[in-house]
């Protein structure tokens, strides 16, 4: 029993990821949460404690499934460097697809700017998710460095901000419904960047 509880749960947050990605914590109604959880309201606060309590665990496991999906792609990859440029390109593929996922911009930005201003706890959590994020990207950035794929003087924390700004602002501009290969002219710009700092062009 225990263990079907433990399903349910997971799969309620898989739908609500969905929704919060999609619609945002203000533009999402207890009544549309019920609806896309098929949980009734005593469930939803007896399970996750609230709107805000669901929301932030939401937001978690968007950012969690983030991260396994960047680890398990760079598997595929002999290179660091080559496997972060072939996910940069990927994210722009993505961006320039309208059914690929709920929405083509970061839950975690759309998070930050809708929150700063009216729910704290949730846009400091954005935050830090944003530099976990950050500094996961400059490990990697390191290692290729001490791999020698990266020039030596690279700095590391400044490279993964640079990126991670790239990626922020490309996810925003997926919601302009540009044409797909503009999105992926993008892509190969950003991946490019990389290329300045490769040891051997």
């Amino acid at each position: 029993m225990a263990r079907h509880a433990r399903y349910d749960r997971k799969t309620a947050l898989e739908k609500a990821v969905g929704l919060f990605w999609e619609k945002g914590y203000h533009g999402s109604s207890m009544k549309q949460i019920e609806q896309a959880l098929d949980m009734r309201p005593g469930s939803i606060y007896a399970t996750f404690g609230s709107k805000d309590g669901l929301f932030s665990e939401a937001l978690a496991a968007y950012a969690e499934q983030g991260g396994r999906e960047l680890a398990a792609h760079l598997k595929g990859f002999d290179s660091i460097v080559d496997g972060l440029q072939d996910y940069l390109r990927g994210i722009a593929c993505i961006c320039g697809d309208e059914t690929a996922a709920p929405s083509r911009a970061c839950m975690i930005v759309k998070t930050l700017l809708e929150s700063s201003n009216t729910h704290s706890a949730l846009a400091d959590q954005a935050n830090s998710i944003l530099a976990a994020i950050e500094e996961s990207i400059a490990n990697l950035i390191e290692q290729a460095r001490v791999k020698g794929e990266l020039v030596q003087s690279v700095d590391s924390r400044r490279l993964a901000r640079l990126l991670q700004a790239q990626i922020m602002g490309l996810r925003s501009m997926g919601e302009r419904n540009l044409d797909p290969q503009a999105m992926k002219d993008l892509g190969d710009d950003m991946a490019a960047i990389l290329d300045g700092y490769r040891t051997q062009h």
